[in-house]
């Protein structure tokens, strides 16, 4: 009897071709057969815009979903926090790996900057709720835009377009270069995106019992997956994407989870966060808790005036 094989599907990128042949191993040593099949995303295309003009639903991801619908790949390797709060119906998440230290860094070839030194740096990222959070945090600091691949932002990085970046420490450390980090950012300030740190692996309902099974077996870790489904339903509740600067972190210690999570302005000025404890089999009924509070505490009115703001940016 042939080995089975599961064609997976990745964008392009060297981090994105790490998380396809780390799930690779994972199902090889499973007993399947793996074919990495690369496609090219709207995010991968559009490199001249941020993300909140471009819009952030399934910017990543859209055309690797297509890619599961027509059976051309198997399943799609993404990293968790690109993934939308929301999967239509006829898609699931059927792993997520274990996950990698979550903090972000901030990376420079200048080993004397410091967000906290008063000096006003210029800072490199791309993502809403970094900025927010520089911010409230440290207003001294500037930011530029800074979209692309980890290696397109060390290259602008060189070419002194900033004087550093702020990144995910787990795409950091998975490309080696971890000499590069000048500082991890404490989690109480900068509290990561939804997902960030763990591979998910998505495929189509109509995917093949056996495959779906042992790719389940080999790659999903039970304990990250529970964070992450608490940290999902709160994105899910708030109907929060790429573009919208909320953020969570959940974990996980002697079947208790904890959840703390929140969302600030756009202008940094108002930031609501909270906390909250379930066992974990309630990981869902979590993340909603979370999030119902950090709405009646002010979230929804920030929300709107965040979703006002970005349509406007993108219709402008």
């Amino acid at each position: 009897m042939s080995t089975p094989t599961v064609r997976i599907g990745t964008r392009g990128s060297a981090l994105a071709l790490w998380q396809a042949y780390h799930i690779a191993s994972l199902i090889t040593a499973g007993g399947l057969q793996p074919e990495i099949i690369i496609i090219e995303t709207k995010g991968d295309k559009i490199l001249d815009k941020s993300l909140s003009k471009i819009g952030s639903k399934g910017v990543f991801t859209a055309e690797l979903e297509e890619g599961l619908r027509d059976k051309s790949i198997d399943i799609a390797v993404h990293s968790a926090k690109d993934l939308q709060s929301e999967l239509p119906e006829d898609l699931e998440i059927i792993a997520f790996t274990e996950r990698e230290t979550t903090n972000d860094v901030l990376v420079s070839f200048n080993k004397q900057v410091s967000l906290a030194d008063g000096n006003p740096w210029i800072i490199g990222t791309s993502s809403t709720r970094r900025i927010a959070m520089l911010k409230h945090f440290f207003p001294h600091i500037k930011t530029v835009d800074m979209r692309g691949n980890l290696q397109t932002r060390l290259r602008k990085l060189q070419e002194k377009q900033c004087d550093a970046i702020i990144l995910a420490y787990a795409g950091v450390h998975r490309m080696n270069y971890d000499e590069h980090i000048v500082a991890h950012l404490s989690l109480d300030q900068f509290t990561p995106a939804v997902g960030q740190g763990s591979v998910a692996v998505e495929s189509a309902r109509h995917l093949d019992i056996y495959k779906r099974q042992i790719i389940r077996e080999s790659c999903n870790h039970p304990s990250t997956e529970a964070c992450l489904l608490a940290e999902r339903a709160y994105l899910s509740k708030l109907q929060g994407g790429c573009s919208i600067p909320v953020f969570a972190l959940a974990t996980l210690s002697n079947h208790i989870l904890s959840i703390r999570g929140g969302i600030i302005s756009l202008d940094g000025k108002q930031l609501i966060q909270k906390s909250f404890q379930r066992t974990s089999q309630e990981a869902a009924l979590l993340g909603n808790q979370l999030a119902e509070e950090v709405l009646r505490a002010g979230g929804d009115k920030i929300l709107h005036d965040i979703k006002s703001t970005l349509k406007e940016i993108r219709l402008g």
